[in-house]
């Protein structure tokens, strides 16, 4: 059973992918999400064939059917990231399925559109630099409401509301303490060091993992972008040395070099931080480890 609720998760998230890649391709454009998709460079209906999640994009070798342009390898990127990500709220939840299909359905049904949400942030802030209100706070709002809920496993109900206590405030706070340090920085700086989506996102990801968490989830997305920026740049650098040493060559044979070709690879000092933080929010989300028990099991 579990083996068929995986595989039937996997293919329901690589078919919601394919409706992202529908919403990234859409948005702001005026466009509606209804109608059928065309290729954007021959503008052909496709069919059934070329809409098949992953498996299409595989089988046209991402190419499109009749005008052999080249399909953007976003569209399967996006299928597969979705269908992962629905894999893991399964797996994640699956233990509750035998307690209580009632319980199981709210949680995964809340997670999926979270995760739905997460994708969307991420993929739109790769490629315009700016995470869209409408996505941010869509997932602010949704995970603020499920701080109201809770489950009673034993009766199998679903209860609405939080404690009156420090615990129950700092729960409602969460959202309002993991943003604040990102609205002072884009606050100071005006807007150079961080925009001020990454703050909305901060909201989201308090209500959604608590403060301990939140912060673990944001220091996890430091991390992982400082170790992804000095592969980055080391990586340009040696681009750089081996054009250089080309260019030496070439004027040593009387070939002209243009200088601007030469230095043509840079370093983009403009990072999208969202999807850092996106991927340190589901590490906390989905591993249930907070940055406190990932430094002790290097101290055990």
């Amino acid at each position: 059973m579990t083996i068929f609720l995986s595989f039937a998760f996997f293919i329901f998230g690589a078919i919601i992918g394919s409706f992202l890649n529908v919403v990234l391709y859409r948005f702001n454009t005026g466009r509606g999400l209804g109608g059928r998709s065309k290729c954007p460079s021959c503008r052909r209906t496709l069919s059934v064939i070329d809409l098949f999640p992953i498996f299409s994009w595989i089988f046209l070798k991402g190419k499109c059917r009749t005008c052999k342009s080249k399909i953007s390898p976003q569209y399967v990127l996006v299928e597969i990231f979705t269908a992962v990500l629905f894999l893991f709220v399964y797996l994640k939840n699956a233990a509750i399925l035998e307690v209580s299909p009632l319980i199981f359905g709210v949680s995964v049904g809340v997670s999926l559109i979270i995760m739905c949400l997460l994708v969307l942030m991420t993929v739109y802030d790769f490629k315009h630099k700016i995470i869209p209100d409408e996505f941010s706070y869509a997932f602010a709002a949704i995970a603020f409401l499920q701080i109201f809920l809770s489950f009673n496993y034993e009766t199998s109900s679903i209860l609405f509301g939080i404690p009156l206590n420090f615990d129950g405030y700092m729960m409602l706070l969460s959202g309002i303490f993991v943003a604040f340090p990102f609205y002072f920085i884009w606050l100071i700086s005006g807007g150079k060091w961080m925009g001020l989506g990454d703050a909305k996102l901060g909201l989201g990801i308090g209500w959604l993992l608590g403060v301990k968490y939140g912060f673990s989830a944001v220091v996890f997305a430091f991390w992982i972008g400082a170790i992804i920026s000095l592969i980055a740049m080391g990586g340009v650098a040696v681009m750089k040395f081996i054009s250089k040493k080309t260019a030496n060559r070439k004027n040593r044979m009387g070939i002209q070099s243009d200088f601007k070709q030469l230095y043509s690879v840079k370093f983009q000092s403009e990072i999208p931080f969202a999807p850092f933080l996106i991927l340190g929010l589901l590490i906390v989300f989905f591993l249930n480890i907070s940055v406190m028990d990932f430094l002790a099991i290097f101290n055990s």
